[in-house]
């Protein structure tokens, strides 16, 4: 396998000043991504997923270890370092409703990243994204709310694919759709990455969901990676406590097996408690 894009090394985000303040709420985390995977961070709220994104965006504190891309720290650097960066890790985020401009028509919001990188047939650019995304031509020279969940979220993932970046991470982008419009986004996503080869770090709650787009899953508890491999492994065949009760928490279009999980989530939870890191 080829030399890893994006490395994250013993990672620490610890939050506060003092001692009697301090929280640290990524704790000792590592992992590597390459070119054209899908790696998933999943866990539920409070596990620290986004915190690492935002620490690899540079927009949470690095207190310890390092973030390193194509063989360069970009952790706890200049700006102006950043800026060098900057252009090839870009991110969708979770809500497609807030995360665009309603002021800007789609073109305006689109044509932005290219002239702040010096692109000057930006408008050219913003057609070929649109048909990239499967968005009809005339799109831009409407607004976001003019569009559907789904649709929002297509642009935002023309906008992070504007600059043909290395890396695009992407944060919970499909929670707030539903379940039709998830996989047919989930769907954009896989034949963006076969066509650019871009890799994505995915960030869910949903281990179902993740399974349908990830290569590699890790999954964190309380900060920590508690299990990593390959999907199907971890989906499937989980061998920590915490990633059995995710798996079984993924919901099932079947009212039976739907019953027979929760009871099983209750079981778990009353034989083990709170599941322990070490």
């Amino acid at each position: 396998m080829s030399e890893p894009i994006l490395q994250v090394k013993n990672l620490v985000v610890t939050f506060g000043s003092n001692r009697k303040s301090a929280k640290t709420v990524i704790n000792d985390v590592s992992f590597d991504l390459h070119a054209g995977e899908t790696l998933s961070l999943v866990g539920e709220s409070g596990s620290g997923k986004t915190t690492i994104g935002r620490a690899i965006l540079g927009l949470a504190p690095v207190s310890e270890g390092s973030v390193e891309f194509r063989g360069t720290t970009i952790s706890n650097v200049s700006r102006a370092e950043r800026r060098k960066t900057a252009r090839a890790i870009q991110v969708v985020f979770q809500d497609p409703y807030s995360s665009l401009n309603p002021s800007m028509t789609v073109e305006d919001i689109l044509v932005e990243p290219l002239k702040s990188a010096g692109i000057s047939d930006g408008r050219k650019r913003v057609r070929e994204l649109l048909d990239s995304v499967g968005l009809p031509s005339d799109a831009g020279g409407r607004y976001p709310k003019e569009f559907s969940g789904g649709q929002r979220q297509r642009i935002a993932i023309a906008r992070a694919l504007a600059l043909e970046p290395s890396v695009i991470i992407c944060d919970e982008p499909t929670s707030a759709l539903d379940v039709t419009t998830q996989a047919r986004v989930l769907t954009l996503l896989r034949e963006l990455q076969e066509r650019t080869g871009v890799a994505y770090l995915f960030i869910s709650h949903d281990l179902g969901v993740v399974n349908a787009i990830s290569g590699r899953i890790a999954v964190l508890y309380q900060g920590r990676i508690v299990e990593l491999g390959d999907a199907p492994q971890v989906t499937h065949h989980p061998h920590h406590p915490y990633t059995r009760r995710l798996q079984i928490s993924a919901p099932v279009a079947d009212p039976q097996l739907q019953r027979e999980r929760r009871l099983e989530r209750l079981r778990l939870f009353a034989e083990q408690g709170p599941v322990a890191v070490t």
